[in-house]
């Protein structure tokens, strides 16, 4: 009989979280309608991303259409995501690359942006799930988990984490399961498998 945790890990599972909105990301990618080689000015790269991530938007969250957001709305989260991905003023940098063609162009813009977007809606949908299972548990049941965790799992951690009593995991659990999904998607693409 599968325990909760156990459930949860099957739930929060790459090939159920990150996998399947990596491959929606990729069908957004290859199903937006192409601007020219390369963009050079600013209200026409501002207009086609902002049509570019809720494009990618409709293929993550599986709906039928666009929602009609702000103008700004639309952009401001742009911005959010281009910030993350190439620094403080990462749209002017994004720009740059789709101006010059240079790194991959504006190709390469696209595809850090619905890949980032894909690994948000991943990490929102993984966090929800550990947050319902973790406040379902009393203090029992919560040290309890982390006993079960390290004793299933613990080979895949960092031996400093797990030297000792573990008790880094055992305090932090939630944040350590947050990452979980993570490691074995690195680890599958490394090829080293999950167990």
């Amino acid at each position: 009989m599968e325990s909760e945790l156990e459930r949860l890990l099957e739930a929060i599972d790459p090939q159920r979280t990150i996998e399947p909105l990596d491959r929606r990301a990729d069908e957004a990618i290859n199903s937006f309608l192409p601007a020219s080689a390369h963009i050079s000015d600013w209200d026409e790269f501002r207009d086609y991303l902002e049509r570019f991530i809720q494009h990618v938007e409709v293929y993550l969250l599986g709906l039928k259409q666009s929602r009609r957001m702000d103008r700004n709305f639309t952009w401001g989260q742009c911005v959010q995501i281009l910030s993350k991905i190439y620094g403080h003023n990462g749209e002017k940098a994004a720009f740059e690359i789709a101006r010059t063609g240079n790194e991959g162009g504006l190709y390469a813009v696209l595809k850090n942006l619905a890949s980032k977007m894909s690994e948000q809606y991943a990490d929102n949908e993984i966090t929800a799930r550990i947050s319902n299972y973790w406040s379902s548990l009393s203090t029992d049941e919560r040290l309890s988990a982390g006993g079960e965790f390290l004793e299933k799992y613990g080979h895949l951690l960092p031996c400093e984490l797990t030297e000792g009593s573990s008790a880094r995991i055992r305090a932090n659990l939630p944040a350590v399961l947050t990452e979980y999904p993570r490691l074995l998607h690195h680890l599958k693409k490394a090829g080293r498998g999950y167990y």
